[in-house]
């Protein structure tokens, strides 16, 4: 299984930037897949996922602010983020909590 992440960079606050993640080496869509976070000296966070059928939830801090969706077609979970925050600054990863896998992550700075 390999999953990598890419799409972050440095952003303004009130940005936004589109996060992607290619995976290979499992059935895709059949599974759920997730977006984690971990900020400079905090604990890796849940930020959004997305089950085979497309249901998604949400961390409370990014509801109604970020959209993940997934291109089964493609291998591929995406992470739009908009109106970013700079307490949105981490590196992302995406994983496939069914094989234990994650990707190496991206890191998103948001800064002025």
């Amino acid at each position: 299984v390999q999953l990598q992440a890419s799409g972050g960079g440095l952003v303004q606050p009130g940005g936004s930037l589109r996060l992607s993640c290619a995976a290979s080496g499992f059935t895709f869509s059949r599974y759920s897949m997730y977006w984690y976070r971990q900020a400079p000296g905090k604990q890796r966070q849940l930020v959004a996922s997305i089950t085979s059928t497309g249901n998604t939830n949400y961390a409370d801090s990014v509801k109604g602010r970020f959209t993940i969706s997934r291109d089964n077609a493609k291998y591929t979970v995406y992470l739009q983020m908009n109106s970013l925050k700079p307490d949105d600054t981490a590196v992302y990863f995406c994983a496939d909590l069914n094989t234990g896998s994650w990707g190496q992550g991206t890191l998103v700075t948001v800064s002025s």
